[in-house]
C-alpha cells in the first residue's frame, strides 16, 4: 500500500483543504489528490487565463464577437462566469458525494463594490445560480458583512474575504448567525448552507512585517510569522465556544506555520498549488497542532511591539468601522482593485479593433 500523501494526512486530521485557486488543470489535479473545494477572486481568475491562453482567449473573442455591445466589465465577467462554471463542475461530484456539506467553489463578487451592500447582494444572488456549489465571497468590511448576512438570509453559502483579524471574524460569524435565523424564520432550506470565514493569515503577517521595517522595530521577523497562528488560533477557540455554524478558513499562505499549525482544527486550509504540493514532498511530521496554544512569550513580544497585533488578536481589538482602514485592509483591497484594472486591460486589448 502506498504512503498516504501529507494533504490526506491533514485531511485525516479533520481539517479539510482547498486549491486556492479555480484554475481548471490545477483544480482537475487537486481534486484528485484529495481537495474538497477552491476558492477564486477576478485576481485568481486572471492568472487562470493567463496560464492558459489557448484555453481562454479563443473563449474571449467568441463572447467579444457574441456580445458586440457589451462593455468590457460585462465581457470580463461572462468570462469569470465561465472559468467559475468549470470549475464548480471538477467539484460536483465531492459535492453531490457529501451532500452538500463539501465541493464548493468560492466565487468573489466585484472589488469596486466594497462600500455598496446592495450591489453584492445583486451580484452575489446571481453568481450563486451559476451552480449548486457556490459561495459568495464578500469582504470583511462593513457593507460586505451587511451583504453576506443578506445572502445568508436567502440561502446562500458566503465566504469572507479581506479578512485578518479575529474582530472582523466574529462580526462575519455574527451576521452569519443572524442571517440564518431569517432565513430559518423565512422558511429558507439552510441544510446545504455551508459558510466560512477566511483569514488571510499571511497578509497580517505581511502588514506587521511592513511596520517593522518601516519603524524600525527590533524583532526577529521569524517571530511576526506565529502573528497569524495566534490570530488564527484565538478565533478558532471562540468559535467553537459559540457554536457558529461558520467554518474557518485559512489562506493567503507565505510559510509552513501557515499549514501544519493549524492541523487538526474542523477547519479549511485553502492552499495554492505550489505550496501543497511542496508540502506533500516535505519531510515535515502531519499532526494535531491546533489544540497547542502558541508561546505566550511570542504573544508578548508581538503585543509589546505592534498595536496593530492587539487590534487583530483581540475579539474587541476594533470597531467596524475601522476594518476599511486597516493597514490589512487597505493594502490588499489596492491589490484585488489593481488586479481587476489589470483583467479589464486585457479584456480591452482583445476587444480593440475587432
Amino acid at each position: 500500500m502506498s504512503q498516504k500523501t501529507k494533504m490526506q494526512q491533514t485531511s485525516e486530521f479533520g481539517s479539510d483543504w482547498w486549491n486556492d485557486s479555480n484554475d481548471h488543470v490545477e483544480l482537475q489535479h487537486a481534486f484528485e489528490e484529495g481537495a474538497v473545494g477552491a476558492t477564486s477572486n477576478p485576481v485568481i481568475t486572471l492568472n487562470s487565463v493567463k496560464s492558459h491562453p489557448n484555453v481562454w482567449t479563443p473563449v474571449i473573442d467568441n463572447m467579444i464577437d457574441e456580445n458586440h455591445s457589451a462593455s468590457e466589465d460585462e465581457i470580463l465577467w461572462l468570462l469569470i462566469d465561465k472559468v467559475g462554471e468549470r470549475a464548480a463542475k471538477i467539484l460536483l461530484p465531492v459535492y453531490e458525494k457529501s451532500n452538500g456539506k463539501k465541493g464548493k467553489l468560492s466565487l468573489q463578487v466585484n472589488p469596486k463594490n466594497y462600500r455598496n451592500a446592495g450591489a453584492m447582494f445583486e451580484q452575489g444572488k446571481y453568481l450563486a445560480s451559476l451552480a449548486p456549489n457556490i459561495a459568495i465571497k464578500c469582504p470583511a468590511l462593513p457593507a460586505g458583512i451587511k451583504a453576506m448576512e443578506m445572502l445568508t438570509a436567502k440561502g446562500i453559502s458566503v465566504n469572507a474575504t479581506v479578512s485578518f483579524t479575529v474582530p472582523q471574524a466574529v462580526q462575519v460569524a455574527e451576521a452569519i448567525e443572524r442571517g440564518l435565523i431569517q432565513a430559518e424564520n423565512n422558511g429558507v432550506d439552510i441544510t446545504n448552507i455551508t459558510p466560512y470565514v477566511t483569514i488571510m493569515v499571511g497578509r497580517i503577517d505581511d502588514h506587521l512585517k511592513r511596520q517593522r521595517k518601516n519603524n524600525n522595530i527590533d524583532i526577529d521577523p521569524h517571530i511576526i510569522d506565529w502573528a497569524s497562528i495566534a490570530i488564527f488560533k484565538n478565533a478558532y477557540k471562540i468559535f467553537k465556544e459559540r457554536g457558529f455554524k461558520s467554518k474557518l478558513l485559512a489562506a493567503a499562505f507565505r510559510c509552513d506555520l501557515h499549514w501544519k499549525e493549524i492541523v487538526g482544527g474542523d477547519i479549511i486550509i485553502s492552499m495554492p498549488y505550489d505550496w501543497w504540493n511542496q508540502f506533500n514532498e516535505s519531510n515535515i511530521e502531519v499532526k494535531n497542532r491546533m489544540d497547542k496554544p502558541v508561546d505566550k512569550n511570542i504573544i508578548h513580544l508581538l503585543s509589546k511591539n505592534f498595536e496593530d497585533f492587539n487590534k487583530a488578536y483581540r475579539e474587541k481589538g476594533m470597531k467596524a468601522d475601522e476594518f476599511e482602514s486597516f493597514g490589512a485592509s487597505v493594502h490588499t483591497m489596492k491589490a484585488f482593485l489593481e488586479g481587476y484594472d489589470e483583467f479589464t486591460a486585457l479584456i480591452r486589448n482583445r476587444m480593440i479593433g475587432k
